[in-house]
């Protein structure tokens, strides 16, 4: 019995987030996946030997996970406002 209290706890944290919730989330995934790209951009450029395709095969792994998080964001009608924040993160950098 004490399992099934468990799992039902575990539901309902995940019935409690709200959409803007999952949206700040999503574009927090948005924001990480960038930057996981374009230090694996970074890293690419100073690569020698074997680490070339490593960096390949991440660089087209990271792209391929940021293309779904945006076309998810864009199915929630965020792209104009996930622009905006990206914007506005240049700024404020």
């Amino acid at each position: 019995m004490g399992e099934d209290k468990y799992i039902r706890e575990e539901k309902q944290k995940i019935v409690e987030k709200t959409e803007k919730d999952r949206e700040k989330e999503l574009l927090l995934s948005i924001l990480k996946t960038k930057q996981e790209l374009t230090q694996n951009i970074k890293n690419f450029e100073f690569a020698e030997g074997d680490l070339v395709d490593y960096y390949t095969y991440q660089m087209k792994a990271t792209q391929s996970k940021l293309d779904y998080l945006l076309k998810k964001a864009k199915q929630r009608g965020m792209v104009l406002e996930l622009r905006n924040t990206v914007q506005e993160k240049r700024y404020q950098a």
